[in-house]
């Protein structure tokens, strides 16, 4: 399906990187390229989400499979904000794989829980970020008949390296961050420990002393 060249170049598994394509009508469809690195996990797998089912399209409905394919690189380079990476924690069951969890406290409550394990967001990440990803856009789909077919849309990669170069590939741009203008008490807050830190800065520095002369007179 791909050309030999893209097939040297790529070093990964292309039985994985193709694996349910032939059951995906590419016909019309776009290939949209999001590079993960640098970027928060939840914006992106939002956008994501968003692309893989057509939402950015003027003909979007929600019975019709109408989303591109989208190509994730760098997924080894991910970010999150906060103390994720330690505080959240999944649910390994012994058949399955990793389960994202998106709540930091969950409560789990099971007549025989000896067989559960967990893992933290930083071990699956150096396991394997490609799921990580995976899950948290899949988690952001709607749970209908159409979900397994945005999920062969979707097609993850730990680096740079991806089989897909033969097709006509357009990088997708991500929105710029809304940062939350800070409420007044914080303002005022940070203001008066800013003007105690200059003090303490002014009281500490030596050339701020004055003179004995001076002291006298």
């Amino acid at each position: 399906m791909a050309s030999t060249a893209a097939a040297k170049l790529f070093k990964g598994n292309m039985k994985k990187g193709f694996s349910g394509l032939r059951r995906v009508n590419l016909e019309g469809l776009r290939w949209r390229v999001f590079d993960a690195k640098g970027q928060v996990l939840g914006r992106l797998a939002s956008q994501i989400a968003t692309v893989v089912q057509g939402k950015d399209k003027p003909t979007y409905a929600p019975y019709r499979e109408d989303g591109d394919m989208c190509i994730v690189l760098n997924a080894k380079d991910v970010c999150v904000t906060g103390k994720k990476l330690t505080d959240k924690r999944g649910i390994i069951s012994p058949p399955s794989s990793f389960c994202y969890i998106l709540t930091r406290n969950c409560v789990l409550i099971d007549r025989y829980v000896g067989h559960l394990k967990e893992r933290s967001l930083r071990d699956q990440l150096a396991r394997d970020s490609t799921e990580v990803i995976r899950k948290a856009v899949l988690r952001m789909l709607p749970r209908n008949k159409l979900r397994d077919d945005r999920d062969r849309k979707l097609r993850i990669f730990t680096g740079s390296e991806h089989p897909f170069s033969e097709f006509p590939l357009e990088p997708y741009v991500m929105p710029p961050r809304k940062v939350r203008e800070m409420r007044p008490r914080v303002r005022r807050a940070l203001i008066r420990a800013q003007k105690k830190e200059e003090l303490e800065a002014a009281k500490a520095d030596p050339k701020n002393k004055p003179n004995e002369g001076e002291v006298s007179a």
